[in-house]
Order: structure tokens, then C-alpha cells, then sequence
């Protein structure tokens, strides 16, 4: 993780309030809630495993066994289980 000097981006006043509670130390500002993203959006891993866990699903659905689901795609017995039976299938 790369870290920006405060000297160079924040105010005089504010760094000599933020040094009432931390000197020397390395400080971590996370973004505002409203500039998160989900996991894989700007990537596309998460458009991939979506469409992966809607096949293994679907074959399930269709008679496919817990067992073979996860051989065919090479996973745990315990992680295709969480994948058809979570509660927020799409």
C-alpha cells in the first residue's frame, strides 16, 4: 500500500489536530461508503464466478450430485453446498 505525506495534501491546522491522537504512525483513511465497490466489478471476476455459480445451480437443480458439481469444477463438496443452498441465489 502506497502513503501520502500529510505535509503535502492536508492543512497545517488540521495535522496539528490529527497529532493530539496519533504522531509518527501510519494512518489509514478509508473512502466514503459512497465510492466503495463491490469485490471484482471493475475487474469482471465477479460477472465470472456469478455466471459459474448459476450453472452450478442450474445443474444441481437438474439432478446433477453435490459430488460431481464438485469435480466438474474442481471445488469442495462444503463450497458447492454454499453455493446452492445460500439464500441470495440470483
Amino acid at each position: 500500500m502506497k502513503y501520502t505525506n500529510a505535509n503535502k495534501v492536508l492543512p497545517e491546522a488540521l495535522i496539528l489536530e490529527i497529532q493530539k491522537y496519533v504522531q509518527g504512525e501510519t494512518l489509514y483513511i478509508p473512502k466514503q461508503e459512497k465510492e466503495y465497490r463491490k469485490w471484482g466489478t471493475s475487474s469482471g471476476g465477479r460477472r465470472h464466478f456469478d455466471r459459474r455459480n448459476a450453472e452450478i445451480r442450474n445443474s444441481f437443480m437438474n439432478g446433477r450430485s453435490i459430488a460431481q458439481l464438485a469435480e466438474e469444477f474442481y471445488l469442495s463438496t462444503e463450497t458447492i453446498k454454499k453455493i446452492v443452498y445460500s439464500h441470495n441465489n440470483k
